[in-house]
């Protein structure tokens, strides 16, 4: 867990983007983006909320923001330690603790960048239910975090990687944004990843309204990417410690099939 912490902090590239590029990507959109009513359906309601351009523009930033935030800060940190967890597994270190501490450097990264975000984004106007809002902002963080943990584990390039989450987050959220696309409203919308927190995050925005459908939608989702990322992590570490092989049955040492010694446990005297 300290390990993984550690990682994310190391990422200072990541920590940047999240200090300087979130104010500015939710002023911009705030300040610069028509102020023209704009209807957006929320499903949980079975009703259209009326919002202003700019506002809505800038949850959806927001909401692109972090995803792309904290999946990348995830898939580097899961690219750049695979070498050494590998070696932990190897060793006959326990995967499950692996995977919780993934789990739990996730929902920390995820949890503090969505509090930052909800926190600015006060500044310019206040959301109807704050708490359900930056639950939204969370469940779309958690989402793409699990994102890049899958992406991490299945591919080998981080340029690869972070043009599938730049894409796959850009095609999620335009869809969804009504002045992007009029259509945003259609039933093929709600397959989409971040669909559930966009949900939640707009209706607690405008509407009085506890968006728990959409929430656990959103968690859905997450919990689904976080399960895939970290199912590709185990079969790639598993697949490593299957090929560790018992060199012989007297000695007790363990060799790689390749002929690369790994690990070697010699024998007690007693055992001898």
């Amino acid at each position: 867990m300290r390990f993984a912490l550690v990682e994310q902090a190391r990422n200072r590239l990541a920590l940047i983007i999240v200090v300087v590029f979130v104010p500015v990507w939710t002023t911009l959109a705030f300040e610069v983006v028509t102020r023209i009513p704009v209807h957006f359906y929320v499903r949980p309601a079975a009703r259209s909320v009326t919002m202003e351009g700019n506002v809505l523009t800038q949850i959806t930033g927001a909401l692109q923001a972090l995803a792309l935030i904290v999946g990348f800060m995830m898939f580097v940190a899961t690219a750049r330690s695979a070498p050494f967890d590998r070696r932990l597994v190897q060793a006959g270190y326990p995967r499950m603790c692996l995977a919780l501490a993934k789990i739990s450097s996730l929902v920390l990264v995820a949890a503090a960048v969505a509090a930052y975000a909800t926190a600015w984004m006060h500044l310019f106007w206040r959301p109807q239910q704050q708490v359900f809002f930056a639950a939204g902002l969370f469940t779309g963080a958690l989402i793409y975090g699990g994102i890049g943990v899958l992406l991490a584990a299945v591919l080998r390039s981080e340029l690869a990687g972070m043009f599938l989450v730049i894409m796959i987050s850009f095609i999620d959220l335009l869809l969804q944004n009504p002045i992007s696309n009029p259509d945003a409203d259609s039933a093929i919308v709600r397959y989409l990843p971040a669909y559930g927190a966009m949900q939640s995050a707009v209706a607690a925005g405008g509407l009085r309204l506890a968006p728990w459908s959409s929430l656990l939608l959103g968690a859905g989702w997450a919990a689904g990417s976080a399960a895939a990322g970290l199912t590709a992590f185990a079969l790639r570490t598993r697949s490593h410690r299957a090929d560790i092989t018992t060199d012989d049955a007297g000695s007790g040492n363990l060799r790689l099939r390749g002929g690369e010694a790994a690990v070697t446990e010699p024998r007690s005297a007693a055992e001898r």
